[in-house]
């Protein structure tokens, strides 16, 4: 065993005994006083906790079993992983939102290497979008699959940052529309069309795919204006044919589908076209998480979510330096209580998840925050 010193004096000691709880006592040979050694397993716990979580493991088969083990790891259930700006600077960012309950989304964002940051939301609208890309410096281009409220988001947030639209969910979202077997010609054009889009990989072939989506935009408008009477009404005949073309029409007026061939942007290397990095290397991987421990509760699958993004996230410090750092229950609930009862807020104060509740906990400066 290691040599253990008295740590007001720094003298050596030696064992004298044991107290009545049974723990060793020992006893400065310089000074004469007397104490016992606490050891910190606090990186130990949290270790085994996300091992457990990070696994396929159930409690049960955890050392001690899983009433023993939910005592051990008990702590690390209050506590919200947050996320820490570092102020790096990315050339291609990846967001996208998981859903982990109803009315429950965790937006992420992460680059090639790590997830970068990561924040909770009721549902994908614009403000939610804005704080979680505010403290992230603005990356040259950013890679979404076009979840609402992000092209108002990235416009007030990163407002320099190219948008790369996934160029597979927006074939995808054709599909969507169309189905793989389309009856009708003007649905078979068009899913052909939009399955070409992951294959395009100069700027010539994407001026070539613009021009054939035009032409067939041209060919069938007369046929898509066909209407129906239903129960009265007059509705389109083909609606889930026009809802296909919308999807890219909104795309090619915006011009998001092929920023990845922008001479001036891809001569400092190759840029992505699809969402795959976030969709493969995070978001499948924290639905098998949440599959592989079922029976969470909402709040815990989503602490889940930020357990793992923080265990991706490069974050180096020691354990108890973590935890020091990171809000628990209690310091949400007040600050959420003290937000609710402001008599300055004239909106009658944040819901869960809502941002005035979560901004301070996402800023800049390290935690604990102050408040006023």
């Amino acid at each position: 065993m290691k040599a253990v010193y008295y740590p007001y004096c720094g003298g050596r000691t030696k064992r004298n005994g044991r107290t009545s709880s049974g723990s060793q006592r020992w006893r400065c040979t310089a000074c004469g006083a007397s104490t016992t050694v606490r050891y910190d397993d606090t990186a130990a716990r949290l270790d085994e906790f996300l091992g457990w979580l990070l696994s396929k493991d159930s409690q049960a088969a955890m050392p001690g079993g899983g009433r023993s083990f939910r005592r051990r790891t008990a702590e690390f259930w209050e506590v919200w992983p947050m996320p820490v700006p570092d102020g790096e600077l990315h050339r291609v960012l990846y967001v996208d939102g998981i859903w982990v309950a109803r009315d429950l989304v965790v937006l992420i964002c992460c680059s090639g290497e790590r997830v970068v940051s990561w924040y909770m939301a009721r549902s994908e609208n614009s403000r939610a979008w804005s704080a979680l890309m505010a403290p992230i410096p603005a990356p040259e281009v950013v890679v979404t699959d076009g979840g609402s409220g992000f092209a108002k988001a990235v416009r007030e947030t990163w407002p320099r940052t190219r948008v790369q639209r996934c160029t597979f969910h927006a074939f995808s979202q054709v599909k969507r529309y169309t189905t793989t077997r389309p009856k009708l010609q003007a649905g078979r054009e068009l899913y052909l069309i939009a399955r070409d889009l992951v294959g395009i990989e100069t700027l010539h072939q994407a001026e070539l795919w613009v021009e054939r989506y035009l032409d067939w935009c041209g060919f069938w408008a007369d046929f898509l204006e066909d209407r129906t009477v239903v129960d009265g009404r007059r509705v389109y005949t083909h609606e889930r044919l026009r809802r296909a073309r919308s999807s890219l029409s909104s795309l090619v007026s915006a011009g998001t589908l092929f920023t990845y061939l922008d001479p001036a942007l891809a001569k400092a290397g190759p840029l992505p076209s699809t969402n795959n990095m976030i969709e493969g290397g995070v978001n499948s991987q924290l639905r098998a998480v949440l599959r592989n421990h079922r029976g969470l509760t909402s709040v815990k699958r989503v602490k889940a979510v930020f357990w793992w993004c923080h265990a991706h996230s490069g974050d180096a410090r020691t354990a108890r330096e973590k935890l020091a750092t990171m809000p628990t229950d209690a310091d949400i609930d007040f600050l959420f209580s003290v937000y609710s009862a402001s008599p300055s807020r004239e909106d009658g104060g944040p819901e869960w998840g809502d941002r005035a509740v979560w901004e301070d906990l996402h800023h800049r400066d390290p935690y604990p925050f102050w408040l006023d």
